[in-house]
C-alpha cells in the first residue's frame, strides 16, 4: 500500500520488497482462509509437512507482515512529505487517507476475519503526531517502545501469572505494538533519507546486520526447540525474534537490490508490490474461492506452499499485464479518489 508517485520517482527496491512481502503474508493467511471458511482445528504435522510449519515458524511468521508494516510507514512520509511540498496540509490529508482506508478495511473484515486494514488505519494515526519530529527524537521514542516491547514478552514468558498486570503486559507485548514498531521504523527510514542512501551506509548496514544475524540464529534455534517440544510460549519466542529478523531481512535485501541487474530481473514481483492494496485484497478472496470450490478441509503446510506459489504466479501474471495498460492499481484508484475526492485527477501521479 504506497502512495502514488511518478515511475521516475519510484524505489523499484521499494516494490520488489513488497511484492516479497505480499508472498510471505499469503503463506501465513492461506491457513487463515481455511479457518475462517470450515471452522476446524488444525492438527499437529509431523515429516515433511512439520518441517514446513516449522520453517514457516521461523522464517515468515510475523516477519512479512513487520516488513509490509515497515513499508507502511515509509509509505507515509513519502506520501506526506509530497503533500506537503504541493501546499496541502500534510497530516489532514494522511488522516483522511487513513478513514478511507479504515472503512475499506471494515468492508474487508466482513469477508475475510484477518485482514489488517482497519487495524492500519487505527494504528496509522499514531504516526501523524511525529511528522514534524525530529529523527533524533524519533529515535528514542523507537528505541523506547522496543525496550518496553522486548520486556513485555520476557515477562510474558518468565512470569507468566503477574495478576492484575497481566493484561497491561499482554497489551505492551501484542501485534499492535509489534505493527507500530515497523510503522516507526518505516518513517524514520524515509524521513532521514536513508533508503535512497544505500550504498553510502554500508558500514552502518554492515554493523546492523553483524547485531541481528547472531539474534536471528538463536532466536531460530529456540524456535525450533519451542516448536518441537510444543511449548506453550512459542507465540511469545516467535514475536521476540521477530523486530530482530525482519531488520535483518530488510537490510540484507535493500543491500542485494542495489544490484541494478537483479533488481531489473525481479520488475515482475515490482509489479505485484506496486499494486500492493488491490493484491493483498484479492488474495483473500482468490484463497476463500478456491477453499470453498475444491471443499478442502484442511491445508497441510506443503499444500500451503503450493497455492500460495499458484496465487502469486497469478498475481504476477495479471500485475504485469494491468501495467502495460494502466499506471496505478484499480483499488489504488479508489483509494486514491476517497483520499482526494473530486481533486484527485488534478494530483500529480
Amino acid at each position: 500500500m504506497n502512495p502514488s508517485i511518478t515511475q521516475k520517482e519510484r524505489i523499484i527496491s521499494l516494490d520488489i520488497i513488497r511484492g516479497l512481502a505480499l508472498f510471505g503474508i499469503l503463506l501465513i493467511n492461506v491457513k487463515a482462509f481455511q479457518v475462517v471458511t470450515d471452522d476446524v482445528q488444525l492438527p499437529d504435522y509431523n515429516g515433511l509437512n512439520g518441517m514446513i510449519e516449522t520453517f514457516i515458524q521461523i522464517f515468515v511468521e510475523k516477519k512479512f507482515f513487520s516488513i509490509f508494516s515497515f513499508l507502511f510507514g515509509v509509505g507515509f512520509y513519502i506520501f506526506a512529505s509530497r503533500a506537503e511540498s504541493r501546499g496541502d496540509k500534510p497530516r489532514w490529508r494522511f488522516a483522511r487517507r487513513l478513514l478511507a482506508l479504515l472503512l475499506i478495511g471494515i468492508i474487508h473484515g466482513l469477508f475475510f476475519w484477518g485482514s489488517i486494514l482497519a487495524a492500519y488505519a487505527l494504528i496509522g494515526f499514531l504516526l501523524i503526531p511525529f511528522y514534524r519530529a525530529k529523527v533524533s527524537t524519533i529515535s528514542k521514542w523507537l528505541g523506547g517502545i522496543i525496550t518496553v516491547y522486548i520486556i513485555s514478552q520476557l515477562l510474558k514468558i518468565l512470569v507468566p501469572d503477574m495478576g492484575v498486570f497481566s493484561n497491561v503486559i499482554a497489551f505492551l507485548g501484542n501485534d499492535t505494538i509489534t505493527v507500530f514498531i515497523m510503522f516507526l521504523s518505516g518513517f524514520l527510514a524515509a524521513k532521514a533519507n536513508w533508503i535512497r542512501k544505500i550504498s553510502d551506509l554500508s558500514t552502518q548496514i554492515r554493523w546492523l546486520q553483524i547485531v541481528t544475524f547472531p539474534l536471528f540464529i538463536g532466536f531460530s534455534i529456540w524456535i525450533w526447540f519451542a516448536s518441537q517440544s510444543n511449548n506453550q510460549h512459542l507465540q511469545e519466542i516467535i514475536a521476540l525474534g521477530t523486530i530482530p529478523t525482519t531488520y535483518l531481512y530488510l537490510s540484507s535485501l535493500f543491500v542485494i537490490l542495489e544490484n541494478k541487474r537483479l533488481a531489473k530481473l525481479l520488475q515482475p514481483i515490482a509489479r505485484v508490490g506496486q499494486m500492493a492494496f488491490t493484491n493483498y485484497l484479492a488474495q483473500s478472496f482468490i484463497g476463500l474461492a478456491i477453499i470453498s470450490i475444491l471443499e478442502l478441509d484442511a491445508f497441510a503446510p506443503l499444500n500451503v506452499i503450493i497455492i500460495s506459489i499458484i496465487i502469486f504466479t497469478i498475481q504476477i501474471i495479471y500485475s504485469v499485464i494491468w501495467f502495460k495498460f494502466f499506471k496505478m492499481g484499480p483499488l489504488e484508484k479508489v483509494w486514491r479518489f476517497m483520499t482526494y475526492g473530486r481533486n484527485a485527477a488534478s494530483i500529480r501521479k
